[in-house]
């Protein structure tokens, strides 16, 4: 019998459309044959949606069109059975329900990425393939992994965060950063991904641009000295805590500072073809390091991979800072753009493969949870002394 697999993309995300794009790539590689693939679009209302039309990418050209097609669903437990129900529910007849084994999320960005979506799918009850809720909480949050990780011993930019509180005060800002880290600095909204709010500032004008602009996109933003001879390398990772590997290691490149959105997702449609997510990005692979340089990239990708608590893929993105031959962490994506597949073909994984595998950590994982305990039998509820409890609070 076919393992029922809901590949979950989508959701409010600035991210959305690259979600859409990665979900659809990896859908046409999953093994037809072993799994029954059922694709659950989420709308950028957070609106769940099946349908025949939701496994077409060019369906996606009029959002509005694909849902009117679909129908809406919603996922629930039914007994111990995960499930999605039509909604709303017909007022006659039986409700045909759709059970799942597991949740795929294909997702990118805040609302989905960072924890939510699987916070939800654990409430649930359903297994889902990648981190759990509190690695993705945590990767999400470039300056909480940056904490973590120079706690334990791995290399990373200073930082300052900034709160929408701080915001109000301007010249305090801009103070505190000339004062801290002087110029150039980057900035970065806490918790976005694929270079959304992203910018370098050179000077003053246009450190309060950069700002700015990424208080749009989150209520944190982090600041930090910017690498002016920079190279950046990526290095993927696939595993859990007991064991994990690392990719092949790339070296993107970019037209600007920094590699932007335009970079990783619009390159290629601009010379004429349809985007292809990270897939579609220039990029030296394998990167141009040194071979002691390459093993240490890998090791760290692991380290921090572990130290977050991972699992499935994630694409760990570092700094080589060219004038001093130092390495620096730069961000983690938890789930990244394309599942990151062309950093694992050229160290023998095939897509479908490392689809294959990560599905299969995700059913390791479902297995060790149901080992452990999480209630136990009490009487507590049984007491005399409730009798005299009017919704106040227990006494201790």
């Amino acid at each position: 019998m076919k393992t029922r697999i809901a590949v979950m993309f989508g959701g409010k995300s600035v991210e959305h459309e690259v979600s859409i794009i990665s979900a659809i790539q990896a859908i046409g590689s999953m093994d037809q044959e072993k799994y029954d693939i059922m694709p659950v679009y989420i709308s950028k209302e957070n609106e769940m949606y099946m349908g025949d039309a939701v496994g077409n990418i060019e369906e996606y050209k009029d959002m509005d069109a694909l849902m009117a097609k679909s129908q809406r669903v919603i996922l629930i437990n039914n007994h111990g059975t995960p499930c999605f129900i039509p909604y709303p529910a017909k007022r006659f007849g039986k409700v045909k329900e759709i059970p799942v084994d597991l949740a795929f999320p294909i997702v990118h960005g805040t609302n989905v990425e960072d924890g939510a979506l699987q916070g939800y799918l654990k409430t649930v009850g359903i297994p889902f393939v990648g981190c759990d809720v509190t690695a993705s909480a945590v990767g999400m949050d470039k300056y909480v992994t940056k904490a973590i990780l120079k706690d334990n011993g791995i290399p990373v930019l200073d930082c300052i965060q900034f709160t929408t509180k701080d915001y109000r005060d301007m010249d305090g800002i801009v103070a505190s950063v000339e004062e801290r880290l002087g110029y150039p600095v980057i900035i970065k909204p806490v918790n976005l991904g694929s270079s959304v709010g992203i910018s370098v500032a050179k000077d003053r004008p246009e450190l309060v641009r950069s700002i700015d602009d990424a208080f749009l996109y989150a209520g944190k933003v982090i600041v930090e000295h910017a690498i002016t001879n920079l190279r950046e390398i990526n290095c993927s990772v696939l595993g859990d805590d007991e064991e994990a590997i690392p990719s092949e290691c790339e070296e993107p490149m970019h037209t600007e500072d920094i590699l932007s959105f335009e970079d990783k997702y619009l390159s290629n449609a601009k010379s004429g073809g349809a985007s292809k997510g990270m897939a579609s990005v220039s990029r030296k692979i394998p990167a141009d390091i040194s071979d002691e340089m390459r093993d240490q990239v890998r090791a760290m990708a692991v380290k921090a991979f572990q130290c977050l608590g991972c699992n499935g893929v994630a694409r760990m993105d570092f700094m080589i800072d060219g004038d001093t031959g130092e390495l620096y962490f730069n961000e983690i994506n938890t789930i990244p753009g394309s599942l990151a597949f062309y950093l694992w073909e050229p160290v023998g994984v095939p897509y479908r493969e490392l689809l294959d595998r990560m599905i299969s950590l995700a059913l390791k994982r479902r297995r060790r949870e149901q080992s452990l305990t999480f209630s136990f039998s009490s009487n507590i509820l049984d007491q005399q002394s409730l009798g005299g409890l009017k919704g106040g609070k227990m006494g201790k």
